[in-house]
């Protein structure tokens, strides 16, 4: 993700749209490309740790 992007967002608005974004996780096919880029780096990282827990599990 671009820096411009992260500099446009505070700290606390950041983890804002992070905590949003796992309380509203949805998978791929269904998420929206106008979502905020934080939204979908989130959502991104969720995807990584599902298929941990299922590689693990």
């Amino acid at each position: 993700m671009s820096s411009a992007l992260l500099s446009e967002v505070d700290f606390i608005e950041e983890l804002r749209l992070r905590r949003w974004a796992r309380e509203n996780y949805v998978p791929t096919d269904e998420r929206d490309t106008a979502w905020h880029p934080i939204i979908l780096e989130e959502m991104r990282r969720k995807d990584g740790e599902v298929s941990e827990a299922v590689l693990v599990g």
